[in-house]
């Protein structure tokens, strides 16, 4: 029975080590689920012009960029990945990673040039190895690019 009560206890100290060591990167529970609001500022942004010169279909954006608390401002990790134009002066169709300090989400969607937007959460590593759900993304500035995970799993 001691030992029992001892592995019950380890567990629970872990979950919570676990739990406060997410704090850093603005990571809440809400409704059995994570909620992780990272920005990043977009620094390496760069367009592949693949059509007709300027804007246009299929031209391609490629990025690996820092990426910061929301709450502190601290840098907490980085992304990479890369979009695709498909409506011009509209929409890109994105995938990326983003590198957290308990693993990788992986997303895929939209961004709109003047629009939030709401990708899909595809998958991931580490704490994050069984996630899905959503990530909304909400343009702070020319630069700085705000990414809130709703995970689930």
């Amino acid at each position: 029975m001691k030992r029992l009560l001892t592995l019950i206890a380890l567990a629970a100290t872990a979950a919570l080590v676990l739990t406060l060591s997410a704090g850093g990167t603005g990571t809440a529970s809400s409704g059995g689920g994570k909620r992780i609001h990272v920005f990043e500022r977009a620094t390496t942004d760069t367009v592949v012009d693949l059509g007709p010169a300027g804007d246009s279909l299929g031209d391609t954006l490629t990025f690996a960029n820092e990426v910061f608390s929301a709450r502190s401002g601290k840098k907490v990790g980085s992304d990479q990945g890369y979009c695709v134009r498909t409506v011009v002066g509209v929409a890109w169709e994105c995938f990326w990673t983003t590198f957290l300090p308990r693993g990788q989400i992986t997303v895929e969607g939209p961004f709109y040039d003047a629009a939030d937007s709401t990708l899909a959460i595809t998958g991931g590593t580490g704490a994050y190895r069984n996630a899905r759900g959503t990530m909304d993304l909400h343009a702070r500035s020319a630069v700085e690019f705000d990414f809130v995970f709703h995970v689930i799993g």
